[in-house]
């Protein structure tokens, strides 16, 4: 057995260590689904699996409970994709690597795949378990969570029986969940005609990294630096100082992860790259002093690259630096209804320039609609004024909390039973699927809840040991009551 099949419990831990085991990126979970059915066929389960590859597994009440209202748990089966660049790692292939720090789960260099996977696992734990007591219940696992959440979108409103569903996605044990926000996909395009390089210049990398990163929703608020905007002041202030021009700009990589690193291939007069090793210096100083405390390993870096053919002409770079320059991102709103929680962010997440073609990529979250159609404005009128082609998609709602639900009431008394003390009730910056079903099942009732996850969506991301067999304890004693 590996090293987590010897935690406790080791039940979850066995099917969170097979869970890392195979590849299951966003739109591409089919292995870990062949794994469930597989699962539930060795163990006498029925399960359901709809047209977008959301599978359901059943599982008869426990004796004498047979007549209970059933329930639903909840979680996704896909992980967001991210590394460090000091390796390779290819998720459509390669495992991922848990290590084991103190009480503290990681990988090695990558994401870990807790935020969901310990969800799925957890799951996968209960229905194995032939001493649990529960009524009627359906393990649902979905897809596509994390790129857009068209797991949630293609369920159908009669794929699942249960009046009561846990969601397993939250990162905190010691709250329950009961409101999330919405969120928008914004994407932007241009093409662009390039020009011809100067004979007299030469090409460089400039190279931002060593950010943190994150969730960009649960970490929005931290404070970070985003690695896109940062590069894109660096490069305005060397274009204000010398004669910089754009061959190619790339950064970030998912929509919900803040971008830590960024890259853009420039050329300069051949006479200025004393000049231009000067500003980055400066520049360098400026931004840890700026993010002093909550970035300590920025690092802005200058290296020799082979001259290009052709650069982005000049009138395009100057729309592009404006525009980058000027869509919001960060936190927008603090709440005003719930203390301490972001109200509306946006994520300016992925840019690709290269070869005539300009992509940018934003996620827009709110917990008010008018907000984010205010946010949604404020962003096509920083992009469009450039040449950009602004279009929005892939709305998701928000989960209205219901503070008033029974199966939270039956959560809060399990936990107070259990530590003593009351579990904090919040809503959450973040998208949870509860939103889509609970469109879909307007008569569910929802609750979401989970161990310690910290910096998920990041190569830090990491699970307490500790949490997640606290978190076990409450949920099978949820399970036996309610």
């Amino acid at each position: 057995m590996s090293s987590l099949d010897q935690l406790d419990p080791s039940i979850l831990w066995k099917h969170f260590s097979k869970i890392c085991s195979i590849p299951h990126i966003s739109k591409h979970e089919g292995q870990l689904v062949k794994y469930i059915s597989d699962f539930a066929d060795s163990h006498g389960l029925g399960y359901n699996i709809d047209n977008t590859g959301n599978i359901c597994v059943i599982k008869n009440a426990s004796r004498g409970r047979e007549n209970q209202n059933g329930v639903i748990l909840q979680g996704h089966l896909d992980m967001v994709p991210q590394k460090n660049d000091n390796i390779r790692h290819d998720f459509l292939k390669d495992p991922i690597t848990p290590v084991i720090e103190g009480d503290w789960i990681k990988a090695s260099d990558t994401t870990l795949g807790a935020d969901n996977g310990i969800g799925s696992a957890t799951m996968l734990a209960i229905l194995e378990s032939d001493t649990i007591s529960h009524g009627p219940l359906e393990a649902l696992f979905t897809v596509d969570e994390e790129a857009g959440m068209s797991g949630a979108h293609g369920l159908k409103n009669d794929f699942l029986k249960g009046k009561k569903l846990i969601n397993l996605d939250t990162e905190d044990d010691s709250e329950l969940i009961i409101g999330c926000a919405g969120g928008l996909d914004c994407s932007a395009s241009e093409s662009y005609p390039e020009e011809i390089i100067d004979s007299d210049t030469a090409a460089f990398t400039i190279t931002i990294k060593g950010l943190k990163g994150g969730h960009s929703g649960i970490d929005i608020n931290l404070g970070r630096g985003n690695a896109i905007k940062l590069l894109n002041r660096i490069i305005h202030a060397c274009a204000s100082k010398i004669d910089l021009r754009i061959c190619s700009v790339n950064g970030g990589s998912v929509r919900n992860a803040i971008p830590r690193e960024a890259a853009a291939v420039v050329t300069v007069p051949k006479s200025d790259e004393a000049a231009l090793n000067s500003i980055l210096t400066a520049q360098q100083i400026t931004l840890q002093n700026e993010f002093y405390g909550s970035e300590s390993d920025i690092k802005i870096s200058l290296m020799h690259a082979d001259l290009p053919e052709k650069i982005m002409n000049r009138k395009t770079q100057t729309a592009l630096i404006k525009a980058i320059y000027a869509c919001p991102n960060g936190v927008i709103r603090q709440s005003s209804r719930v203390h301490d929680i972001v109200e509306t962010s946006n994520n300016l997440a992925i840019v690709n320039c290269s070869s005539g073609t300009i992509s940018l990529h934003c996620l827009l979250r709110s917990s008010i609609k008018s907000s984010i159609d205010d946010l949604q404005t404020a962003i096509e009128s920083a992009l469009t004024p450039g040449g950009l082609d602004v279009h929005f998609s892939g709305g998701y709602p928000g989960w209205e909390p219901n503070p008033d639900s029974s199966l939270l009431r039956t959560m809060m008394n399990v936990y107070e039973s259990l530590t003593g003390d009351l579990p904090d009730v919040n809503i959450v910056h973040a998208g949870l699927e509860c939103g889509i079903i609970g469109s879909k099942y307007p008569a569910l009732e929802m609750v979401s809840c989970g161990p310690i996850v910290q910096f998920p969506h990041s190569p830090d991301e990491r699970v307490s040991i500790t949490s997640v067999k606290r978190f076990w304890n409450f949920l099978i004693k949820v399970l036996d009551v309610v």
